[in-house]
């Protein structure tokens, strides 16, 4: 075994696999940029070894600089995590070239495999279900549109060494597809150094299904069930679990086969995940296959039982895999949902800055796999997860209900976050009837994500949370007797809807609180300054976020973010009478929706526009946005430049 390996990646990847070789008494070495100096990964290793500047192509990606990092620390092994250079064969043959062992597949598996045109081919001569498409790469638009018009619309545009979602682009008629040819191009050159694209047909109501396999160096390949990661949004996983809700054994030991059958062609050994699209009727096909550790590999584990990290530790160290095919079994399931830094309220736009309050969920059953502490900086250079909140239960429903609760008791503040649009995923009756596909994302928030909207009875709940803080907060800065406290609250941005409240204590930690006159007995021990909100209301648990917000309350809890004035009686009917203060007019402008590079101004000065029409490309961890006219108009005024960085709401156009 090794004494001693080092870790090409960084956040919540690289303390996980930290976690694993420490508890295998393995010696770590972490590599770190100029931006993540004091990140967790750092602090959690043995050794750590600075390899230049914060954009990943000057740290992460130079394969020089870790290969030197292994030799200057003795390290006798590197894993590569996901992402950056997991899936580049020239890192493995770099390792190889310099005695160094690579935790990870041979590099002609790499190769094979991380070609998603070379890869489809190989499946079909392996016997895998592949999707009907173009076999070779996409020379140019007038291509994309001569293969789409012989396959049909819709197409999907895919950058052959794409990955997370990145260089993907769905296209339903030739607009659609010459502008999504120019961008998957632009944004596979700008993430991956190669701008080769392919097209595939777009399967209806799809289902995204992926088989995790393993493999040793002794020919022994097994596969330790499925994964389902149908919940995306924009190609980007956002909810997977194990085992799918929708397989039966049947197809599960098919498309298991056919996964084991490909590993094998490609003499496969570590851990690798084939990936399907899977249809209504339960016919699948091969999409592509991942020759590293995945994201979502926690459900797999916690199905299993087995540690996948521990296992491609061993395997490249020589040794078999410790099980074979009839051992694996499939034991409950598990839900990991990926907290991202964004702000779902203004389109998912990602979001930078310091982590001011980190209190990640615990108890049974609850998993965080993160990267971050409170007071760590969520940056512009990398990719904006903040953690992997996993839950376990016997049942696919206890999974559920643990997941919902976790997400309520999971508070992050400093930089938005998606918790508040997970929450609203888990809770959706169509999620928790396992009815999923790739389009339930679109299917479910149409109109975009504006906080999750409560039914009176939760609202009337989060109403008397919200007067009994109000009410301890005032005993301790008055020490108010137990007299009766009037109140009105005032739910939501004007114009607030009134609700009468009265507060009763009857004693320490309990009071009776009335909501439009039905009496509550609420109980907690909840002091002000506490960012939970934690007791019993009629006896039944509950669980809220609480923050002071000037003269308000805002709450949290199930998806919504709820803002709550407690006046007296008299200002309440006097703030029934305040007229509204609109916002301004900035239909004008068209501003930077996110801090981010601006790519391209595709407009000139005077030059009149359309709905709908392309005006500029904003680039923000490795994505590239595509902002458009929301109406007819003429341009008055270009008020930035291609090249310079912007702030959010930055003024990049004026119409006239």
């Amino acid at each position: 075994m090794f004494k001693k390996i080092l870790i090409a990646n960084r956040g919540e990847i690289a303390c996980r696999v930290i976690r694993t070789a420490q508890a295998m008494g393995i010696k770590t070495v972490a590599v770190y940029s100029e931006a993540d100096a004091v990140a967790l990964h750092v602090q959690m290793a043995d050794e750590a070894v600075a390899i230049g500047g914060s954009a990943a192509a000057d740290s992460y990606l130079r394969i020089d600089k870790i290969v030197e990092a292994c030799l200057s620390t003795g390290a006798e092994a590197v894993h590569p995590g996901y992402g950056f250079l997991s899936e580049r064969q020239a890192f493995a043959e770099a390792l190889e070239a310099a005695g160094i062992v690579f935790i990870g597949p041979g590099r002609h598996a790499i190769a094979a495999m991380g070609d998603k045109i070379e890869s489809k081919k190989l499946a079909k001569a392996s016997g895998v279900t592949t999707v009907p498409g173009y076999p070779d790469v996409i020379p140019d638009v007038a291509k994309a549109l001569s293969v789409a018009h012989d396959i049909g619309y819709p197409v999907m545009i895919k950058a052959s060494a794409g990955g997370g979602g990145k260089g993907m682009r769905l296209a339903h008629d030739d607009a659609e597809l010459k502008e999504g040819f120019r961008s998957a191009s632009n944004e596979a050159r700008a993430s991956f150094g190669d701008d080769r694209i392919l097209i595939e047909k777009a399967i209806v109501e799809p289902r995204h299904i992926e088989i995790q396999v393993m493999g040793d160096t002794h020919g022994n390949v097994i596969f330790l069930g499925e994964r389902e990661c149908s919940i995306q949004r924009r190609h980007q996983k956002v909810i997977e679990e194990a085992p799918s809700p929708f397989l039966d054994p049947a197809t599960r030991a098919a498309m298991g086969a056919q996964a084991v059958a490909l590993a094998k062609a490609v003499n496969y050994h570590s851990a690798g995940t084939v990936e399907f699209i899977v249809d209504r009727e339960k016919n699948f096909y091969f999409l592509e296959m991942n020759t590293r550790l995945q994201v979502e590999h926690p459900v797999t584990e916690a199905v299993t039982g087995l540690d996948l990290v521990e296992m491609m530790i061993r395997v490249a160290a020589g040794e078999k895999l410790p099980i074979g095919q009839e051992q694996v079994t499939l034991t409950g399931s598990a839900i990991e949902a990926r907290v991202y830094a964004e702000d779902p309220l203004r389109g998912f736009l990602p979001s930078i800055g310091r982590l001011t309050r980190y209190r990640p969920p615990s108890g049974d059953g609850v998993r965080v796999d993160t990267g971050v502490y409170e007071g760590s900086e969520i940056s512009v250079y990398y990719d904006p997860m903040i953690a992997k909140l996993v839950t376990y239960g016997a049942t696919r429903s206890e999974a559920a209900a643990r997941m919902s609760v976790a997400l309520d008791a999971f508070a992050i503040r400093g930089v938005n976050h998606n918790i508040g649009f997970l929450a609203a995923i888990i809770r959706k009756p169509r999620f928790l009837e396992g009815h999923l596909s790739t389009d339930f994302i679109p299917a479910e928030f149409p109109e975009g994500f504006h906080g999750a909207e409560l039914a009176p009875e939760e609202l009337d709940l989060l109403i008397a949370v919200a007067a009994a803080a109000n009410r301890r907060a005032i005993e301790r800065d008055r020490a108010v007797g137990a007299t009766n406290s009037d109140w009105t609250v005032l739910v939501g941005p004007p114009p607030r809807t009134p609700h009468l409240v009265t507060v009763s204590p009857a004693d320490s930690g309990r009071m009776t609180v009335s909501v439009d006159g039905a009496n509550r007995i609420v109980e907690t021990a909840w002091q002000p300054g506490q960012i939970f909100f934690e007791g019993r209301i009629d006896g039944t648990p509950i669980v809220a976020q609480i923050d002071r917000k000037g003269v308000a309350w805002l709450l949290h809890r199930a998806g919504a973010a709820i803002e709550m004035r407690i006046v007296t009686r008299a200002t309440g009917t006097l703030a029934a009478l305040m007229p509204v203060k609109m916002p301004p007019d900035m239909s004008r402008f068209l501003l930077s929706p996110m801090p981010g590079l601006l790519v391209s101004i595709a407009v000139d000065q005077g030059q009149a526009v359309k709905a709908g029409e392309a005006l500029a490309v904003v680039e923000a961890m490795k994505m590239e946005n595509v902002l458009r006219a929301e109406r007819d108009g003429i341009v008055n005024k270009i008020a930035a430049t291609a090249g310079q960085s912007l702030s959010v709401d930055q003024v990049i156009l004026e119409f006239e």
